[in-house]
Parts: structure tokens; sequence; C-alpha cells
């Protein structure tokens, strides 16, 4: 497999090899910043509570469970990736059939407890489970069929990208998906992820069709034109109203592309991306990188582009696993360090990154380019981003991603740098995308939008809270302001009023979802929230 330095969206550099040669840290300390993670981390004590949670939890564990599925957690609690969301639950039950997943439900509607569905668990705001509910983990229920005549695969929501392109590989690609590919299919489609191809726009286009499980067992197959009205719903629905069970997916080839980039003031990226880059139908993938180094902050844009190229003499090699792991992992991590690791960082993807690809390049384009590097489509995107797990106490990374309307990006990007930079903000990454208007009901994009996904880190204690839902309010308001919408699989730190005023559809939205979930079976942490 080629590896090179782009797919690693954190911008990982060699300034981590400079820091060691200096000696600035002990080697203990560059052990601890390297080290793999040991299990999941514990960042403290289970969220919620009041006497009325207490009493139903009290009267939850004791109800006995089901025998007909296998329950791998029994009381206890879950987390999810942000390791801030705690919560007891019932239990936790492993799915391997559409049978387990009736099964459950029907057990649920008899003893009055909620439903929850969960991948591997990246949404931060408790959206894959509630105090006291039942989870199905889907992740053993991921059984992947290639159709190669009707160039589609046929997968169970369990199934990650990142199997799906081992399945793939080398004949076809993934059409559709996140930038990374450790999600699983159904969590994706909850959210409608979307990634680095901005002209396949969001997973919603590629879905050929579903079949849901619905609060009362019943299924239904939906799609863009068969129960369209639940399709919508159901994806970017955050599981509130039923189960994937099964989806078509369509698929790509795996075409050959030659790496590019560019070095820009972020300015000038909206004109370029009007003018050159939407209107070029041989960019298959492209991506922006905004400046974390102090001196530069979101006003330097690194843009990597992947551009159709004649592959008929390139050889696709097995997909691998992304190797170098401690050091990256070590790099990301003194950047969290101040303001002499992030300028070193930036500085190492600006000038020496790309020069330490390893590429497979033809001969023909050897001659022609001595910097030409190829790769084939799946590479990009089959990373697993071991290096992002760490072993840090008392540390935590967070998502948050904001999709503004292409007229507004300057100025979007320039209110988010004061806000980040009065908050003293730890901000690791800031990338661009691209997204269409999309159609789902629940839509973070009701018009052509570019995406900024920040990566942060913040510290898990109570002034780390603080301080991150104090940047995340003036962030959303910031973005209201620019007419356009906050992405909801994070953190539930925004209120009632931001979320009306993002998504002047949520009532109506709720009012579906009790419509085909009358009962309210689905319910999540999210939904508790913000619905009642």
């Amino acid at each position: 497999m080629q590896k090179f330095s782009q797919k690693f969206k954190t911008g990982v550099s060699v300034a981590a090899v400079v820091v060691v040669l200096l000696g600035v840290y002990s080697y203990r300390k560059l052990q601890a910043l390297a080290a793999d993670p040991t299990g999941e981390k514990d960042c403290g004590p289970a969220v919620g509570g009041g006497e009325q949670a207490k009493i139903d939890l009290e009267r939850i564990k004791a109800i006995a469970p089901l025998k007909d599925v296998k329950w791998s957690q029994l009381g206890g609690s879950i987390n999810d990736a942000s390791c801030l969301s705690k919560t007891e639950i019932y239990g936790v039950v492993a799915v391997r059939s559409v049978e387990d997943v009736a099964k459950t439900l029907a057990f649920a509607r008899d003893n009055k407890l909620s439903v929850t569905t969960a991948g591997v668990r990246h949404s931060m705001g408790g959206h894959a489970f509630r105090k006291g509910g039942i989870v199905l983990d889907m992740r053993g229920f991921n059984k992947i069929v290639l159709n190669e005549s009707s160039r589609s695969v046929t997968v169970q929501p369990g199934a990650t990208w990142h199997d799906i392109q081992n399945v793939l590989h080398p004949r076809f690609a993934v059409r559709a998906m996140q930038s990374t590919d450790i999600f699983t299919v159904g969590g994706s489609i909850s959210v409608n992820a979307h990634g680095m191809d901005h002209q396949a726009g969001a997973l919603a286009r590629s879905i050929k069709s579903m079949k849901v499980m619905l609060a009362d067992g019943s299924q239904r197959t939906v799609s863009a034109t068969e129960n369209p009205d639940l399709f919508n719903l159901v994806v970017g629905g955050y599981g509130l109203f039923g189960v994937i069970v099964e989806a078509e997916l369509d698929i790509a080839d795996n075409l050959v592309y030659q790496t590019g980039r560019r070095m820009m003031d972020y300015k000038e990226f909206p004109a370029l991306f009007a003018g050159e880059i939407e209107k070029d139908a041989n960019i298959g993938l492209m991506y922006g990188h905004l400046s974390t180094a102090p001196s530069s902050f979101l006003k330097e844009l690194l843009l990597y582009t992947y551009t159709k190229v004649d592959g008929t003499d390139f050889k696709r090699e097995p997909l691998g696993e992304v190797s170098g792991t401690k050091l990256r992992r070590l790099t990301i991590n003194l950047s969290k360090q101040g303001p002499l690791f992030q300028e070193m960082k930036w500085l190492s993807e600006k000038h020496i990154e790309h020069r330490m690809e390893n590429c497979t390049v033809t001969r023909a384009q050897a001659i022609g380019s001595a910097e030409a590097c190829l790769v084939n489509r799946n590479d990009p995107m089959h990373d697993s981003v071991p290096y992002l797990r760490n072993s840090l106490p008392d540390d935590t990374d967070i998502l948050h991603e904001y999709f503004i309307p292409r007229s507004q990006f300057v100025s979007f990007v320039d209110g988010m740098r004061k806000v980040l930079t009065d908050n003293k903000t730890n901000l690791l990454n800031a990338s661009v995308r691209v997204v269409h208007q999309e159609n789902n009901f629940l839509t973070y994009s009701p018009e052509p939008a570019f995406s900024l996904v920040l990566y942060i880190n913040q510290t898990t204690d109570e002034e780390g809270n603080r301080r991150m839902k104090k940047a995340t309010e003036e962030l959303i308001d910031l973005t209201i302001a620019h007419k356009g919408r906050f992405f909801l699989p994070y953190q539930l730190y925004y209120s009632r009023d931001q979320l009306q005023r993002s998504y002047p559809e949520i009532n109506a939205f709720f009012a579906a979802k009790r419509k085909y979930d009358p009962g309210e079976l689905f319910t999540n942490t999210f939904y508790q929230k913000y619905a009642s």
C-alpha cells in the first residue's frame, strides 16, 4: 500500500523527531506522550441524576434480562469517544441477527425500556445511549456482500468502512464515507456523514435502499423513491425512527489519482473552488487544512487534491494498515503542549511532509515529474486513526463541525479565529470540506456549503468542560449569524433556543418521530434533553 502523509488528517509531521533530538522533554515524558492506550478512558462519574432518575434506575435494575439474546453487559455504564458522557444503562445486547433486534425491541416494549443503537460511539452527546436504556451493539452484525453486476454493496449496519474497503479493493471503492474508516455504516447513515469526495456529496446520495425495523417490530424498505418520507427521517435521524438492519450502497471505481497540494491565503479558497476545482471533473477528492500555528492562525490554508490519471500501469497493492503510530501519536500530543510545538507541526506539514511521501509512481510519470505521487481511491480513506487514541489522563479531544454558506466562508473564519483566540482554545486541527444541498429532513446543509471540522483538545475536569461549553456556544451563535448550521452528533452544550434557530424544522422532526414511534421506544440522551 502506498503510505503518504496527506492521509493523516491531523497534519502529522516529523516535528516529533526534531523535538526528541533537541531534548526538550525527558525520555519518560516522551514515552507517555507516545504510549498506546491500555483500554477505554474513564473520565469521571456518570452524568445525569436527580431523585427520580435514581428511582427509575432501581426499577430498571430489578427487571430480569431477556434470555434469548447475548448480553455483552448487564448494568454498569457506557461512554462515547469523548469520554465525557458516562451513563448508567440497563445493558448491552451484542446483535448478531435481525431476530436479535426484534426480540430486544419486544422485550423493551413489554418492560417500558428505551432502546438505542450503537456502533463505535463517536457521536459525542449521548446519541447512542440514555440513562437506564438498552444499547444494541451492532458491530457484530456486519455481513458484507459485493454485487458486481449492479455495482453496489449490501451491508449489515455494523460493518465498518474499513472492512467494506477490504472487500471492494482492488477493483472498486466506496463512493461516500467519512475521511477515516473506523465508523459503522449504520452510524454513518444516522448522521448522514460526508467526506473528501466533493462530487459525491453526503452518504444519502449513495444509498440505493435500506431495510428499517420500526418500534413495533415491523420492517420497511425505504429509499429516495420508496417510503421517501421515512427514508429522509432515518438518514440523519440519529437512530430515533428505527433500527437499520440492511443497506445497499452505490460503489465507485477504484480510480488512480495524482496527489497535489498548494498553499494559499484562506481568503483565496472560495474563488478557487468555484472557478477551478468545482468545474474540474477529474478532481475526485479534496480537502483543506487551515493553519493551527499561532503565527498564522487560520490564515493559511493547505489544499490537498487528488486528480484522476491514467492508471493502466498502476499496480494496486493490497490495502495495509497505517504505520508509524507511536510517532504520529507523539506528534499530536506534543502539539497540545504549547505554541512552539504548534508552529513546528504546521511548518513541517508545509515544507517537509510532502517530500517524505512513499508513493507508487509509473515510469512515465516519474520522467514527467520528479514529485509525481500516484495513489488509488481507497488509499486516502483507508486509515483507522489509531494514533488519535492515547493514554493521557485527564485529557480528551473533541470534534466540532460547522456548515457555512459558501459566500460566508471568509467572514466566518475571521469570527472563528476571534472566538478560539479569546477562549484560549487548544485547536489541534481545522479541516475544510465541501457539502452540497442535502434533502434529508434534519439537513445540516439546506444550501451548498463549506464544512469546517475542528479537532479540539480539552482537560476533562470541570474547568475544561466550562471552557469548551463557552467556546461551543459562541461558535454556534457565530454560525447562526452567518446563516449556517452546526453538526448535531457532538456535545450537547447548545441551548434549546440555539437548536431551534439553527434547525427551524426541529419541532416537526420531533413530531414525526412521535408519529412513527408513539411509545418513544427509541430514545437517546439528545432526544431526552431537547424533545421534552
